[in-house]
């Protein structure tokens, strides 16, 4: 019997896993789990040098993560329209199928490019409210808990804030019978404001309707509220994810270029980490890796470190 534990000890040091125990045993003790983004290597799904099928293989056996989160642009790959993949159920299975052979957890689709939800034209948010659907009906195919959408939308705060809160309605009724979550990002314009996001939460008040709090996403005038390059308008990350998470479903650990000791130049990574543990969130906190300088296999590895490190 010590010869087989000492074997597999050592197996497990080959491997580098025996390292990864430890984290991954207090996450687990804290009710916290590491998803992957799909974004996290937008750059190298964009120039076709890996496929949107192999994502689950990547994140388990390249990064030691075992849970995804998927990206509705990349389905289909460079073959494919996205939006017909979404209903393709012979791409769809061979998803799941590899999914499950990588022993990898799908739990959330994020929803771009479907039409803006909180945009005050009936006719236009009613029509993008059910382009969503389709995406919902893909995420329980695969076996997804969550769905991300977006509230963007141009006019007046006010009219937008309603506009939001009868489409999450809608979204929310629509999932409700499937068991999906259907979650807001905080990305660009009012959706950038956490405490206009948390109005927006309170007033739709659906158990399966909640956030998806990212540390990176708090510029008001940028379009995706990206804050990579600096911002001249910027909510305050800190009060704007702190608002947040009373309705999280999720968390979103946006990362920029690191600097030479590992760290975010832009963001207090240990206060935001802090915030979260404080708040008593419990669920996935997914890596997203968004640098434009550094290798997107480096920012995954030094974003997982740093969560290791504060968490």
């Amino acid at each position: 019997m010590s010869t087989r534990r000492h074997f597999i000890k050592q197996s497990l040091l080959s491997t580098g896993a025996l390292a990864m125990i430890p984290a991954f045993s207090e996450f687990k003790a804290a009710g916290l789990e590491l998803s992957l983004a799909e974004w996290s290597l937008h750059r190298a799904l964009e120039a076709g040098t890996i496929d949107h099928l192999d994502f689950p293989s990547i994140a388990k056996n390249k990064f030691g993560i075992g849970a995804v989160e998927y990206v509705n642009g990349f389905f289909g790959g460079k073959k494919k329209n996205f939006k017909e993949a979404a209903k393709d159920t012979v791409y769809l299975k061979e998803l799941l199928k590899r999914s499950k052979e990588a022993g990898v957890v799908n739990h959330l689709i994020m929803i771009d490019n479907e039409g803006s939800l909180a945009v005050p034209v009936d006719k236009d948010r009613l029509t993008a409210v059910d382009n969503h659907k389709k995406w919902i009906e893909a995420a329980q195919f695969l076996g997804c808990k969550t769905v991300r959408v977006n509230l963007h939308g141009e006019g007046d705060s006010n009219e937008k804030k309603t506009a939001s809160i009868d489409s999450l309605s809608r979204l929310g009724e629509f999932a409700r019978p499937m068991n999906i979550n259907v979650v807001v990002e905080n990305h660009g314009s009012d959706s950038s404001k956490g405490v206009w996001i948390a109005e927006v939460m309170k007033k739709v008040n659906k158990a399966n309707v909640g956030t998806l709090p990212d540390f990176g996403n708090f510029c008001i005038t940028h379009p995706w509220g990206t804050t990579q390059e600096g911002c001249d308008n910027a909510y305050d990350i800190y009060k704007g994810v702190e608002e947040m998470l009373p309705f999280a479903k999720g968390v979103s650990a946006k990362t920029y270029d690191f600097d030479a000791n590992g760290n975010q130049p832009r963001m207090d990574y240990k206060r935001l980490l802090d915030i979260v543990k404080a708040s008593g969130f419990k669920g996935y906190i997914g890596i997203e890796f968004e640098g434009n300088t550094q290798p997107e296999e480096e920012g995954i590895r030094k974003t997982k470190a740093l969560l290791e490190k504060y968490l």
